[in-house]
């Protein structure tokens, strides 16, 4: 039996998350949970993953972009990803925070290791569980993240293999079976022809 994939939030979901996530122990490190799956669309093991090198310049500040070392993401495959402003605002709040390191894992636990991939899982799945969004997993950020690329990506000039790489997918294929379909879109093209 196959899962069904995990749901895509709207906007105003996404809000509701962040907004109870702050209301937690660790507001800044959970909103940048968030922003990471949402507004990168990393996965789990990626979070967990992430080092202060792959988000800091050479002069220890916050870089404009996430470098995904091959060890961490699935099938090593590495990438750049562009940091959104969201993202940099709560990497900022984040690293200020924990005294500006240059080293060790971003995504602390509460007794002061890095997260592991599955806490991650289970921390999305608890924040999910309480504000009773059904259908959601870890994977709901990524998911959310790549449909909207691929609706907006024409906007920009660039195409799906600019979201498949962003992605870090081997196949265009594989981030096809990721994408949404917007009905809204469907009736206004169908009513273009």
């Amino acid at each position: 039996m196959s899962r069904a994939p995990a749901r895509v939030l709207e906007a105003a979901d996404v809000c509701r998350l962040l907004a109870h996530v702050g209301t937690l122990r660790h507001p800044a490190r959970n909103t940048l949970i968030v922003t990471l799956s949402f507004k990168a669309g990393l996965r789990a093991g990626e979070i967990a993953g992430l080092t202060w090198p792959m988000v800091l310049t050479t002069t220890g500040h916050i870089s404009d972009q996430l470098r995904i070392a091959n060890g961490i993401a699935k099938y090593s495959s590495g990438r750049i990803i562009p940091m959104h402003g969201d993202l940099r605002k709560a990497m900022r709040s984040w690293h200020r925070e924990c005294g500006r390191p240059t080293i060790g894992p971003v995504i602390m636990s509460e007794r002061g290791g890095a997260m592991t991939a599955r806490s991650i899982v289970n921390w999305f799945h608890e924040a999910y569980a309480a504000l009773d969004l059904t259908g959601c997993s870890s994977h709901s950020g990524r998911r959310t993240f790549i449909t909207r690329s691929a609706r907006a990506i024409s906007k920009v000039g660039g195409s799906l293999r600019d979201v498949q790489e962003l992605a870090g997918h081997r196949a265009l294929s594989t981030t096809e079976r990721y994408i949404e379909g917007d009905r809204v879109a469907q009736r206004r093209l169908i009513n273009l022809i």
